[in-house]
């Protein structure tokens, strides 16, 4: 039998540790973009260029939405049902017909740790995009990242998301994030290419995104996407 901070069996305290390495996740990435917003808006200027057609302005929260919304949920549920996961979440379950438990436990723990590796990689990431932090268009005064992962993929934000979906799925042991994955996905196949395009209308900084793009060809996933 186990016992840490009241929680009474393995499986508890596996669903504590998930639902701890989500919460440090969000808080953060959000304490992260809450303290980059002012210092982008004082040094950079506000935001000149967003896109003007419906989608454009909606697809960053829908976006958001799909990141978020799985995770916030397993959060709750399962904090307030004293971390077990409540009937309906364990109906989405992933398959454990080719693991024991112990194995599960050990991927679900891995994938804790790799969350916070992750979170390394992610910081490093804003610090490298500094004041040119946006949802989504371009400053009053624009400059290109290029350095770090900018050179190896040219979002490499979105990179850290995808993979993130990926860990909360493999965390929570559950198809959920995997659902969401797919419309973050989605989502951000109709995002970035209106990021792009609204680049490219900034003369200041158009041909050299345009080098940019031959060099660094990859999106978000190298030599895939």
């Amino acid at each position: 039998m186990y016992y840490i901070a009241g929680l009474t069996s393995s499986t508890q305290i596996v669903e504590g540790l998930a639902v701890f390495t989500t919460f440090r996740y969000f808080q953060y990435v959000i304490s992260r973009i809450r303290a980059i917003a002012p210092v982008a808006n004082a040094e950079a200027g506000s935001i000149r260029v967003a896109p003007k057609s419906l989608i454009g302005k909606i697809i960053s929260p829908i976006h958001g939405l799909s990141i978020s919304i799985p995770p916030v949920t397993y959060i709750l549920c399962v904090t307030f049902n004293r971390f077990v996961q409540p009937a309906w979440m364990q109906r989405m379950s992933l398959p454990n017909t080719h693991f024991n438990h112990e194995i599960e436990v050990g991927l679900r723990v891995a994938a804790c740790a790799a969350t916070f590796v992750l979170l390394r990689v992610t910081a490093r990431t804003l610090t490298l995009l500094g004041n040119q932090w946006h949802a989504i268009g371009r400053r009053e005064k624009s400059r290109l990242v290029q350095t770090g992962a900018y050179a190896v993929v040219r979002h490499p934000g979105y990179a850290s998301v995808l993979i993130q979906g990926l860990l909360f799925a493999v965390m929570t042991w559950s198809y959920a994030p995997l659902l969401a994955l797919s419309i973050t996905a989605g989502t951000l196949a109709v995002k970035m290419p209106i990021e792009e395009d609204l680049i490219m209308q900034d003369a200041s900084v158009a041909g050299e995104y345009r080098a940019y793009m031959q060099r660094v060809p990859a999106r978000v996933i190298p030599y895939l996407w």
